[in-house]
């Protein structure tokens, strides 16, 4: 077996300048991505935070009776199997972790069957804007010509 004898001299001086730099810009690059982690998360939930609404979106109280049914406006509803309920921080909240309690709420109710589709618990700030009521929730999903007259 033949072995190279001609070894080439290595040269660990131009490594060893380039050791520092190396570091400095490992050291940069994890303060940047840190810095922006910290910077994504300064915002403090609720507070500064504008949701927006649909425009179909209705105001009123609700109360999760069970997993499947609420009391929205001291009326019975059904909850759509999809149902979503919002926190004041626009976080999701399962339905079953709030039974019995009552919440003034923007709420959407799904055109196609009634049911309550999506709800969101509202703070003081957007509580006090004025927004239209319903006074009675709609039990049907069709309409007729005796509800287009007003007595």
């Amino acid at each position: 077996m033949n072995r190279c004898t001609h070894t080439k001299p290595h040269s660990l001086t131009a490594s060893r300048r380039a050791y520092p730099l190396v570091l400095a810009l490992l050291a940069c690059a994890s303060t940047i991505a840190w810095v922006s982690h910290a910077h994504a998360q300064q915002m403090p939930s609720g507070m500064g935070m504008v949701r927006n609404f649909p425009e179909a979106a209705l105001r009123g109280a609700l109360t999760v009776t069970s997993a499947n049914e609420a009391r929205l406006n001291g009326q019975t509803i059904r909850m759509a199997p999809g149902m979503r309920l919002f926190s004041p921080q626009n976080t999701l909240i399962m339905s079953h972790s709030v039974i019995g309690q009552t919440f003034k709420v923007n709420y959407v109710i799904e055109q196609s069957t009634g049911m309550l589709h999506t709800a969101w618990i509202l703070t003081q700030g957007e509580a006090d804007v004025p927004r239209k009521s319903p006074g009675e929730v709609v039990d049907r999903n069709y309409r007729t010509d005796s509800d287009l007259i007003k007595k």
